[in-house]
């Protein structure tokens, strides 16, 4: 089966007709009549019945069009991905990101997208805040979280669990928690930005997730100087896994509750709302979303 026999397959359903697709495609209709009769000698089964009026799908053609539609789309994807990727990129780009992904990613990453379009300038601002993109004056920003403002556009870039973890050394003085509840009598160190609240802690339960609310000597809105004070063994901290990912791996950080930390925050490129974005933002944000799955498996 040929792929783009699924796609002009999608395309006759769409267009409602044989003629449309040949004027659209810039083929004979014996051509796209052909194609389509090869697709259907090939799953054994009739997609469309023909009348000189017009196309009806059968039970087989409607189970088909959902899996060509998916293809379809998959490969505009695809092309738009790609497109203008030889073309000079100039103008300035104004963008927001958060601190974390600005350190662990995005600096390198934009820094490289100036460098392969020396027309290109970029203003990459690291601030947690959720800025007003408009009032800002922002192109451009990557936010993690919940997204509710409708006058912006949301694109998914991948999903970021959330851990809670310890040094050996504080674990070793102070006890492995055995379950979520076992932290109330734990130094919990606090990240100001959590979207839940500082002290309450997000997890996995039987009936759905639940928060425990933990105490602590201290808090900070700078996720650095938080993953500073728990390697240094002064408490129990909930953090994004991309922060620490490295110190678990090595060692020097115990995944307390591996299998049932319930946060998990999606990470979003977001820009204003507008009919047609600039090629320059959208090449950037296939940039950074490149970049992002190259290292996945941290998040």
């Amino acid at each position: 089966m040929r792929a783009d026999d699924l796609i002009l397959f999608a395309q006759v359903v769409e267009l409602g007709s044989f003629t449309k697709v040949v004027d659209k495609n810039n083929l004979t209709n014996s051509v796209v009549s052909k194609r389509i009769t090869r697709l259907e000698k090939e799953l054994g089964v009739q997609l469309l019945y023909r009348t000189t009026r017009k196309l009806t799908l059968t039970e087989a053609g409607k189970a088909l069009l959902a899996s060509a539609i998916n293809v379809k789309l998959a490969t505009q994807e695809a092309i738009d991905a790609v497109a203008g990727l030889g073309e000079n990129i100039s103008g300035h780009i104004k963008m927001s990101v958060p601190t974390i992904s600005g350190d662990l990613i995005l600096a390198d990453a934009v820094a490289e997208f100036c460098n392969l379009h020396p027309g290109l300038t970029v203003d990459m601002s690291l601030d947690n805040r959720f800025v007003d993109l408009i009032e800002g004056g922002y192109g451009l920003a990557i936010r993690t979280g919940y997204l509710d403002d409708s006058s912006l556009i949301a694109r998914h870039i991948l999903d970021s669990q959330w851990v809670v973890c310890a040094s050996p050394t504080y674990v070793a003085r102070n006890g492995k928690p055995l379950q979520p509840s076992d932290l109330t009598t734990h130094n919990c160190l606090q990240y100001a930005y959590q979207t839940t609240g500082a002290c309450d802690w997000e997890f996995k339960g039987n009936k759905g997730n639940y928060l425990i609310k933990v105490t602590g000597s201290f808090s900070t809105d700078n996720a650095t100087a938080l993953r500073k004070a728990v390697l240094a063994g002064h408490g129990v901290a909930y953090l994004p896994r991309c922060l620490v990912y490295h110190d678990l791996r090595n060692g020097e950080l115990i995944d307390i509750f591996p299998e049932q930390v319930g946060k998990k925050l999606g990470v979003y490129a977001v820009y204003p709302f507008t009919r047609q974005l600039p090629n320059n933002v959208r090449l950037l944000i296939e940039h950074i979303r490149t970049r992002y799955l190259s290292i996945s498996h941290y998040f």
